[in-house]
């Protein structure tokens, strides 16, 4: 066993484990690590604890310290600083017609590097534009190409069902997520209607898709005959899996009754 603090980096984005050097930790506190990009602040997310260290494929890397006041401040005055960087990041993309999308600005925790993301459809030829990013910052700039989801996180905004979108939120991994999860869940299949602002399948569709799954095993699928307590053979046309009732039909002039999943039974089907 290995003990071991969570850290967390910005938003809701994925939780990364250290070492805590046997500093007694509470989630909330702040620390300076050293991580691929540089030295950076992270937020304790996890306190301390213990794990098997064969969770871990490589060596936990070890905190550098306990953060200050003045560290916290230090970051949101860098933070403040890349609002900057980005606008000018931003404007020398537009200048110089390039194929890509200016997404955000990141400073390392000691201004070392500063990180640019943006995405784009095809790989991108950026050298002239360092030529001129270099020089203005005065340390190494760093241009990191970012898929939409992730794009989308850095962003934030406001998902169809009028809450902030989760990758923003709470999710700190995507899952895959298919059409075949939004066709058991008997959502629409124009992929306009299912997509999130990313313009990728909505991560809450995998997110729910083991409920769903759960729930197919209570209620009759479409297209599947049953017994109701209004008819002895009937066909199912539609299902509510989270109400969990079933839309049965006698026959194709008959009406459509609905019933709750446990008054009915799936029955073999006449040839």
């Amino acid at each position: 066993m290995v003990e071991v603090i969570g850290v967390q980096f910005k938003g809701a984005g994925r939780i990364y484990f250290f070492n805590p050097l046997n500093i007694k930790f509470e989630a909330g506190d702040y620390v300076i690590v050293e991580t691929v990009r540089g030295i950076e602040l992270g937020k304790v997310i996890l306190d301390n604890r213990q794990l098997d260290e064969s969770t871990f494929e490589t060596e936990l890397k070890k905190i550098l310290r306990k953060a200050t006041e003045k560290d916290v401040i230090q970051d949101k005055k860098n933070m403040e600083d890349a609002k900057e960087a980005f606008a000018f990041f931003k404007k020398e993309v537009l200048r110089l017609d390039i194929d890509m999308k200016p997404l955000d600005a990141e400073y390392t925790f000691d201004r070392s590097k500063v990180i640019l993301f943006y995405t784009a459809e095809d790989r991108v030829d950026f050298r002239d534009l360092l030529k001129h990013l270099t020089p203005h910052f005065k340390s190494r700039v760093e241009l990191r190409q970012i898929g939409a989801r992730e794009g989308a996180r850095l962003i934030g905004g406001i998902g169809s069902c009028g809450r902030e979108i989760c990758c923003k939120s709470f999710i700190r991994n995507f899952d895959v997520v298919t059409m075949k999860m939004a066709k058991d869940q008997s959502m629409s299949l124009n992929t306009n209607k299912i997509s999130g602002v990313c313009g990728k399948l909505m991560c809450c569709i995998a997110f729910e898709n083991q409920l769903y799954q759960e729930l197919k095993e209570l209620v009759p699928s479409v297209g599947t005959y049953v017994k109701t307590p209004t008819c002895d053979y009937c066909k199912v046309i539609g299902v509510d899996y989270i109400k969990q009732i079933v839309r049965t039909q006698e026959s194709p002039d008959s009406l459509p009754v609905s019933h709750y999943a446990s008054e009915v039974e799936v029955v073999p089907r006449k040839n």
